[in-house]
């Protein structure tokens, strides 16, 4: 009786490395590989290595015992500033111009390029880009001269224009109401155009196919805006929504502190701000204080990165 034939695989050899020796796929492109190391060099010793220093949020930190040396205090400093009479005034300016800036500079450099899509006429198109971009690449210090002088009583563009229609001089930088709303203005046309450059690529990678169909259905650009470029562009809008939530509680202390004054300071004090002034503006500066207030402030903005991640998931775009 013959005997059924038994066929033999053999798989193939390992992937040699340019030496001849047999070893990992990694090891044959380490110059690649090796372009890593500055970025993570980086990671470690400016954002990983610095965390050693969150142990001053727990003790009674003086600079001449060290952080090995100071006493252990455990959470004394965070039930100080959760009792403190100046918590909810502070938490609540912050949380009002945070969620005031994301309402207003979210949408708008979505809105923006969704517009500069829908332009044919390529000068014009370019001339907004540019108009709207370069308030980018301005700074802070620059910025905040401008709009100062912008808002001048008396002299300023904004009043001498309200003195045409016969309305007083007004110091709105010494009126707290108008404050969050200058804020966010001046950082929405700072930022607004540079935003929205995400947005017009994720709109260039569409399928033109899809507008095609839907003139041929008759629809007009809003409806092409909403039926074909906006489910186009929710996952990126998404991401970043979750980034911008990771940094909801960032809100610029170099602008605010630039833009605080003694008149405006109900509505202007912030999280940050309040760090800088107990920890290291005072007489007594309070280095511990000020550390567990600003460890309080990362918690905050990680919960909510979590929970807008959570959020996003059920749309199967979240970052993890």
């Amino acid at each position: 009786m013959q005997k059924p034939q038994v066929q033999v695989t053999t798989r193939p050899p390992k992937e040699m490395t340019e030496s001849g020796h047999r070893g990992r796929p990694w090891i044959k492109s380490w110059q690649l590989y090796s372009l890593l190391i500055l970025p993570l060099a980086y990671l470690i010793i400016f954002k990983y290595v610095p965390m050693y220093g969150t142990l001053i949020a727990f003790k009674n930190y003086v600079p001449t015992k060290g952080i090995w040396g100071s006493d252990w205090v455990g959470l004394l400093h965070f039930e100080r500033f959760l009792n403190s009479y100046q918590f909810v005034r502070i938490l609540k300016n912050t949380l009002s111009l945070a969620l005031y800036e994301l309402a207003v500079g979210f949408p708008l450099p979505i809105l923006l390029a969704l517009g500069l899509n829908y332009v044919r006429n390529t000068f014009f198109k370019k001339s907004v880009q540019m108009i709207t971009y370069a308030p980018h690449f301005i700074s802070v210090v620059v910025l905040v001269g401008i709009t100062m002088q912008f808002l001048q009583p008396g002299t300023g563009a904004l009043n001498v224009i309200l003195g045409f229609f016969g309305v007083d001089s007004v110091h709105f930088m010494a009126k707290p109401e108008y404050f969050k709303t200058i804020y966010v203005l001046s950082g929405l046309w700072q930022n607004i155009g540079f935003s929205c450059i995400i947005y017009l690529a994720a709109l260039s990678a569409i399928d033109p196919t899809l507008h095609e169909a839907a003139l041929m259905d008759g629809a007009s650009k809003v409806r092409r805006m909403w039926h074909v470029d906006l489910p186009g562009i929710i996952p990126v809008i998404t991401v970043l929504f979750i980034l911008q939530m990771g940094n909801f509680m960032d809100l610029g202390f170099e602008k605010v502190l630039l833009m605080q004054n003694p008149l405006n300071m109900r509505t202007s004090e912030i999280i940050d701000t309040y760090v800088y002034n107990i920890g290291l503006k005072g007489a007594v500066p309070q280095y511990s204080a000020a550390a567990a207030i600003g460890l309080f402030k990362n918690v905050v903005a990680l919960i909510l990165l979590v929970i807008a991640n959570r959020m996003a998931r059920r749309t199967g775009n979240s970052l993890w």
